[in-house]
């Protein structure tokens, strides 16, 4: 489950930057997280609420925004929303595109005191 680790480094990245606004509880932290990120955000729950405890983000709203996953066809353009690297371009059937959005895993945002 390696959405322990990445819990385990929001939580460091969210105190570090805490702690640079003199801060001492975390009220609040949003995270943008795309569909093509590879995380499991049933595991990702699980894994928030283990390692929160004792950190200063315990208390804390955890706000997460799935990112859909959009690809722009290679031959004609076309931007579409894609499940996976191999979805064919719904409008010329071409099999390979560039996905633009959905791999995105970063804090957005924080709320502290």
């Amino acid at each position: 489950m390696h959405e322990l680790s990445i819990v385990m480094s929001i939580i460091e990245i969210a105190e570090e930057n805490a702690k640079k606004e003199n801060a001492s509880v975390i009220n609040e932290i949003e995270l943008d997280i795309g569909k093509q990120a590879g995380v499991v955000m049933e595991a990702l729950e699980f894994a928030i609420e283990s390692a929160k405890v004792g950190t200063m983000l315990e208390k804390a709203e955890w706000v997460v925004n799935e990112i859909p996953a959009l690809a722009r066809c290679s031959s004609c353009g076309h931007e579409f929303e894609t499940g996976d690297l191999f979805t064919p371009c719904p409008k010329c059937s071409n099999p390979f595109s560039d996905i633009y959005q959905g791999r995105e895993l970063r804090v957005k945002s924080l709320k502290v005191e």
